[in-house]
């Protein structure tokens, strides 16, 4: 079986991969029957010559290989007909700017394994990026407070060689004693930013202290989704309930406006869910939250001043509350600093890919070159030409109808 790690295409740029060198060397040893073929990349993050010196093949080409594994969406004029490829392909919840990718994905007999919909029995991803999403995101939501108030200055995120550099930086955060970060959300992305903020010193409180007390040190809370949404009927807040009916409930996160610096917003938004806060609320007195870093970036979703992307090379926006509209960033300390950086792992990307080529060795090249066990073809959304039975509810968004 040929295995060929293709090089990045898509616009703008993403120097993550697959598989790292060493981790090459490490499939090529544990399954005798594969060979790798490693595709030439002047933008990857680890070098043509670091697979090289490990005996790891490089070369111009690997249409000749059985399955491609890549990171992000393959523009269609690079898509290779008749093969498996493996990448987030931004398809599965009808997302209109990739309809165009999903059929070429089918008029050329491609077989796609979504990365995001790769799952263990109870559902739980096996493989995902959302760590670093999480590290860097609260890290750039940092480096904005010090670039608005001029009180530390941060080497941004994609310039450290490393996260240990990053960590370094994180030495350099000084906070006012009374400042306050509420994180929104309890799974990879989020707990990758309390990482970054214990590192910079921040500590960790209660919602009730959080609420109530005040401190003289620097801190945050990390709120799950009973902590901010509550059931309109008044009944109890159950978590499946809120899963399978989002619309059923109201979001009490305005308890925690008055008393928050900084909004740091890691938790997954359904459309049906409730808004975190309104524009209205944006308005009102008492808002205080100076500095937006939404890791989701939910452009127009759950928190009205995300009205658009941010970059890696420049990364912070304004929101001006009065107009609603984006202004230049850091332009009047009346606005709001928003931070929608849409790729944050790539911030980090030798990190990202080691953690990342880990979860795929552990948890996916063993059903895919032995076992066939589900874990791949429960990913599969494309077979034969066509729409695999689990992912049959695309048909609409692939003709077009929806």
């Amino acid at each position: 079986m040929k295995v060929g790690i293709i090089k990045e295409g898509k616009v703008p740029q993403d120097k993550r991969v697959a598989l790292t060198p060493a981790q090459c060397e490490e499939v090529l040893e544990k399954y005798p029957e594969v060979e790798i073929y490693v595709q030439k990349s002047p933008i990857r993050c680890y070098e043509d010559k670091e697979y090289e010196e490990l005996g790891i093949a490089v070369v111009d080409s690997v249409e000749d290989c059985d399955i491609l594994l890549g990171i992000k969406e393959v523009p269609i004029k690079e898509l290779v007909p008749n093969k498996k490829y493996f990448f987030f392909s931004h398809t599965i919840k009808k997302q209109p700017y990739n309809r165009e990718l999903l059929n070429a994905i089918l008029d050329n007999n491609i077989s796609i394994a979504d990365y995001e919909v790769l799952t263990k029995e109870d559902g739980s991803r096996v493989i995902a990026f959302g760590r670093f999403a999480g590290l860097v995101g609260a890290y750039n939501g940092l480096l904005a407070y010090g670039k608005r108030h001029k009180s530390f200055d941060l080497k941004p995120a994609h310039l450290c060689h490393d996260l240990n550099e990053l960590w370094i930086e994180c030495k350099k955060v000084i906070l006012p004693s009374d400042f306050k970060i509420v994180l929104t959300g309890s799974g990879r992305v989020s707990n990758g930013a309390v990482e970054t903020l214990l590192a910079a010193g921040v500590k960790k409180v209660s919602k009730e202290d959080y609420l109530n007390q005040t401190f003289d040190y620097p801190v945050f809370v990390q709120l799950r989704s009973k902590d901010y949404h509550a059931k309109k009927d008044g009944s109890a807040f159950e978590i499946k309930d809120f899963f399978a009916n989002p619309g059923d409930f109201k979001s009490t996160f305005t308890d925690f406006i008055p008393v928050s610096n900084m909004l740091v917003a890691g938790a997954f938004w359904h459309p049906a869910a409730p808004v975190l806060f309104t524009r209205e609320d944006i308005l009102k007195d008492d808002f205080k939250i100076e500095v937006i870093a939404d890791v989701t970036c939910d452009i127009e979703g759950s928190i009205p001043s995300t009205l658009q992307p941010s970059t890696i090379v420049d990364p912070l926006y304004d929101y001006n509350p009065v107009t609603g509209k984006v202004e230049e960033a850091l332009s009047s300390d009346k606005n709001i600093t928003v931070m929608a950086v849409d790729n944050l792992p790539n911030e980090l990307p030798r990190d990202a890919s080691e953690s990342f080529g880990r979860q795929m060795i552990d948890n996916v090249l063993e059903d895919l070159f032995v076992t066939n066990k589900g874990v791949v073809s429960g990913a599969t959304i494309t077979d034969n030409k066509k729409l695999t039975e689990k992912f049959s509810y695309l048909q609409d968004y692939v003709d077009g109808k929806e």
